[in-house]
């Protein structure tokens, strides 16, 4: 009898050592199976995809810091061609000067409300005019804050008869601001200032 009691205990012994075993087991592959899965989750999250002409294109998040002077640039790009792209058209010329100054002080909109008075956009709308702009280059200071920048470009004036060149350099600062829809750089651009804005040639067309 003795004998079979043992013989009880020793296998119970094994059962249940078996049992944990079984159960640290599935505790291990449990917890290897959650690092895996928060691992593969934080990856996901540093990327965005971005559909453009049905292609699925794969942007990498980052800090803003790393990005500063590129979005900077942009920025300031993004203001100098709403203000000065213009057409023969009151609605395109409200549009682009209403988005360029979501993205200025009013140092932008004090220029604006100079060129009306002076009558330079009816002028454009009368004369059947198109103004394009081409950046050259955007120096910016980026050791200060706000951050100091100039602007070098060229306009493109097309008017019936004639095509003007002219050279175009602008001055201001930047300072950051929230992003909206109207300003998704998170920028304002401050003590806007035209320096030169000359004619470099006169075409016949």
């Amino acid at each position: 009898m003795f004998p079979k009691i043992r013989n009880l205990e020793a296998a119970f012994q094994y059962v249940r050592l078996f049992t944990v075993l079984v159960i640290a087991g599935a505790l291990g592959l449990s917890a290897w199976t959650v690092w895996l899965s928060q691992r593969a989750i934080a990856r996901v999250q540093d990327r965005i995809y971005i559909l453009s002409s049905g292609k699925a294109l794969e942007a990498v998040a980052g800090d803003r810091k790393e990005n500063l002077p590129v979005e900077a640039r942009d920025h300031i790009r993004s203001f100098h061609e709403y203000f000065f792209t213009l057409d023969p058209d009151e609605k395109v010329i409200n549009s682009n000067i209403t988005r360029a100054l979501y993205l200025a002080d009013g140092s932008a909109r004090r220029q604006y409300e100079t060129l009306k008075e002076n009558g330079y956009y009816s002028g454009i709308i009368s004369g059947n005019i198109s103004q394009q702009i081409n950046i050259d280059s955007i120096v910016l200071d980026m050791h200060g804050y706000p951050m100091y920048f100039r602007c070098y470009a060229t306009e493109r004036i097309i008017r019936p008869t004639s095509l003007v060149t002219r050279s175009l350099v602008t001055e201001g600062w930047l300072r950051n601001t929230g992003r909206s829809d109207n300003d998704p750089h998170g920028f304002l651009i401050e003590k806007w200032n035209i320096l030169d804005n000359r004619d470099l040639k006169v075409e016949r067309r």
